[in-house]
C-alpha cells in the first residue's frame, strides 16, 4: 500500500463534478494514491461523464445523485469559474467535504460564506492552486526558512502575456467574471507568495482594459470577437505582515516581455522563483558577492508532480486530524486580494484586508511514497 496505516481502508471514495481539460490531470494524480477512490463523475455535458468512468473508472452520475450518495465522502469541483462558489456551497450542504479549482470563488462574500459553512459543520474545504506543494517552490520555501537570502524585504511577481484568444478555441471563458489574468493566473502568483511570506495586510491596486473588442486568432474561431467585461491588465502592490512590500503584475496586453515569474529580495541575496503555475524548477540565487546566480538544488518529492496533491493532502489530513495545506483560508486570503486589488483601483485608495490565515506546513520529503505526514 501507497498509503499509510493511518488512513481509511477501504479507501476514501470521492466523486468529481466537472469533466472538462483538468479533470484528466486530478484523475490521474489520485490513481497514484491507493487510499482514494474516484467513485463518480458528473457534467453538465451530455456524455461526458460516461466517457471519463469508462476510462478512469467509477460510474456517471448526475449531479444531485452524487450530493445524494452516502458513501461518497469527498466532491472536486472542477466547474468553470463562475460556477464555483455555487456548486461548492451545495456539496458542503450535503455534508461532504470539497476541493474546488481555483478561485474559490468569484466574489469575496461567496467564498467568506463558503468558509463559514465548512468551520460550522466541521467539514474539509479545501482549494487549488497546489502547485505551491511542487518540488521547486517547497525548496524556494525551504531556502526562505534556512535563511539563506537573509530577512525578505520585497518581492516583485509578472505573469504577462498576449492573451488566450491566440491559443485558446473558446477564450470567452478567460474574459468573464472569475477570469481575466488576475483572476485566471493571480492565484498561482499570490498563493505562491503567502506560502513564501505569509499572509498580508494590505493591497492596492490600479486596473484597466485595453480593447474593447478582441480578435480571435484560434484555429477554427479566426475572426471572431470577444467583448471583455473584466481588466484585462492589472498592476498590484501589496504589504505583507512579515513586513515585505511585493508588486504583481497580470496583462493579457503585452506581446512581449523579458520579466517573469517571482524574485524575493533578501537581505543577503535574491531567490529567483519557479513558475508558480508549474511543480519543478529550475530555483536560482544570487548574493551581493556572488558573480553569478547559482542554481538550488530540489529535493526528490515523495508525491505526484501534478495538479490534484492538494485534494491528497486534504484527504490524508482528514484521516489523521490535521491542518490541510491547500486551506480555505489561504484560499480565501488570495481571493480578497483579488477583489481588494480591482476594488482600489475603483475607488483609488489601499484596501486594509479583512482574512489572514497560517503559512501552510512545508511538505516533508523523506517519506514513504505518496505520503504526506
Amino acid at each position: 500500500m501507497n498509503g499509510t496505516a493511518k488512513h481509511a481502508t477501504p479507501p476514501i471514495r470521492i466523486g468529481i463534478i466537472g469533466c472538462g481539460n483538468i479533470a484528466p490531470v486530478y484523475a490521474h494524480t489520485l490513481a497514484e494514491f491507493d487510499w482514494v477512490e474516484i467513485a463518480a463523475f458528473a457534467d453538465g455535458i451530455p456524455g461526458r461523464a460516461e466517457k471519463f468512468a469508462a476510462k478512469y473508472g467509477g460510474v456517471a452520475m448526475s449531479v444531485d445523485e452524487m450530493l445524494a450518495d452516502p458513501s461518497i465522502e469527498a466532491i472536486v469541483n472542477l466547474t468553470p469559474a463562475h460556477a464555483h462558489a455555487a456548486v461548492t456551497m451545495s456539496i458542503l450542504q450535503s455534508g461532504k467535504s470539497a476541493f474546488s479549482e481555483k478561485p474559490l470563488g468569484v466574489d469575496f462574500d461567496d467564498g467568506a460564506a463558503l468558509v463559514t459553512l465548512a468551520a460550522e459543520t466541521g467539514l474539509r474545504l479545501g482549494c487549488a492552486p497546489d502547485t505551491f506543494l511542487g518540488a521547486g517552490l517547497q525548496a524556494a520555501r525551504s531556502a526562505i526558512d534556512r535563511g539563506l537570502i537573509g530577512e525578505p524585504l520585497a518581492a516583485n511577481a509578472f505573469f504577462q502575456g498576449f492573451g488566450p484568444e491566440w491559443w485558446h478555441p473558446n477564450p470567452e471563458i478567460f474574459y468573464g467574471p472569475g477570469a481575466g489574468p488576475l483572476f485566471d493566473m493571480g492565484p498561482y502568483y499570490l498563493t505562491a507568495l503567502t506560502s513564501l511570506l505569509g499572509p498580508a495586510r494590505s493591497i492596492m491596486g490600479s486596473a484597466r482594459t485595453d480593447m474593447a473588442e478582441r480578435v480571435i486568432h484560434a484555429k477554427g474561431r479566426v475572426g471572431d470577437m470577444i467583448a471583455p467585461t473584466v481588466p484585462t491588465h492589472v498592476a498590484s502592490i501589496i504589504d505583507f505582515v512579515s513586513g515585505p512590500v511585493a508588486t504583481l503584475v497580470t496583462s493579457f496586453d503585452v506581446k512581449a516581455s523579458r520579466y517573469r515569474n517571482i524574485e524575493i529580495y533578501g537581505t543577503e541575496a535574491t531567490l529567483a522563483v519557479p513558475d508558480p503555475n508549474t511543480f519543478g524548477g529550475p530555483l536560482m540565487m544570487r548574493g551581493i558577492l556572488n558573480d553569478d546566480w547559482r542554481e538550488v538544488a530540489l529535493a526528490v518529492p515523495n508525491i505526484p508532480q501534478q495538479r490534484g496533491i492538494g485534494l491528497a493532502d486534504m484527504l490524508s489530513a482528514q484521516c489523521v486530524d490535521r491542518p490541510h495545506r491547500a486551506s480555505a483560508e489561504m484560499a480565501l486570503h488570495v481571493l480578497e486580494m483579488m477583489c481588494g486589488a480591482v476594488r482600489s483601483s475603483h475607488e483609488g485608495q489601499r484596501i486594509e484586508l479583512t482574512t489572514t490565515c497560517e503559512r501552510p506546513a512545508p511538505l516533508r520529503f523523506k517519506l514513504v511514497p505518496n505520503t504526506f505526514d
